[in-house]
């Protein structure tokens, strides 16, 4: 995923438990998954493009993904 030309001459903004402006949330598909994702974007992150799911079969689950960027982030898709 590209990030604009510059990015790094810039400020970075300020994200809780200074955390990248961009993280990948992954976990089994469940309340907890979907907990965290809300909580998320409670703090002020906003989704970056469509989840990911996927079947692990030695876990017998059904396993997600979701990228998040932080709300100031200047970023491109």
């Amino acid at each position: 995923m590209p990030v604009r030309a510059g990015w790094h001459k810039r400020a970075m903004h300020k994200t809780p438990d200074d955390r990248p402006i961009y993280r990948l949330l992954t976990g089994k598909d469940d309340r907890a998954f979907c907990e965290r994702v809300s909580e998320a974007l409670a703090q002020g992150w906003r989704l970056y493009g469509s989840p990911s799911i996927t079947y692990d079969g030695g876990m017998d689950c059904i396993k997600v993904a979701q990228a998040v960027v932080w709300h100031e982030a200047d970023v491109v898709k």
